[in-house]
């Protein structure tokens, strides 16, 4: 995934979403506000997809990553908003409003042998019975909050599930 550039509008659009998303990890702003981020591409974007009742979260069952939130990479002329919506539409057959505030902002690696990769985490919340359309290879279901499952991030079950307590909140 290294070695690909972040055009600029991709980049200034994710670090305005950084800025407003409910939590950032990893160093993630001071990552994207150095001069070589754009050069240290891709940028990532995800969907957290919660049910109404917020005890649920829509994942793909990625070949090798396991259990993760549908998502990839942010492709040329696109904006990290509009790559979360059509990662989630190819790999769940699920077309969703993003909430405005993003839920996270992180920097990780999504390989054992690729170099960090800054990405932002997006926000929907949509009926469980929502027919599903999973990519080849990739089926899509939804986890239970309160019950760990196998995953590349492990980190992630509990970052949602504080994510979906913030939604929760009377406001």
């Amino acid at each position: 995934m290294s070695g690909n550039y972040i055009e600029a509008r991709a980049l200034e659009a994710a670090m305005l979403d950084a800025r407003q998303a409910l939590a950032v990890y990893d160093g993630a702003l001071e990552w994207m506000a150095r001069p070589e981020a754009a050069l240290e591409g891709p940028l990532a974007a995800e969907v957290w997809a919660f049910n109404r009742s917020l005890t649920h979260v829509l994942l793909v069952d990625h070949r090798w990553r396991g259990w993760v939130a549908p998502g990839g990479k942010v492709d040329p002329d696109e904006t990290p908003r509009e790559a979360a919506r059509r990662e989630l539409f190819e790999e769940t057959g699920v077309q969703a409003e993003l909430i405005a505030t993003p839920a996270a902002a992180t920097v990780r690696s999504y390989h054992p042998t690729w170099s960090a990769t800054a990405g932002i985490s997006y926000l929907a919340v949509i009926e469980q019975q929502t027919s599903l359309k999973s990519e080849k290879g990739q089926p899509a279901a939804w986890q239970h909050l309160d019950e760990s499952w196998r995953g590349w991030f492990s980190g992630d079950r509990l970052r949602m599930k504080q994510c979906a307590f913030w939604l929760g909140r009377p406001r």
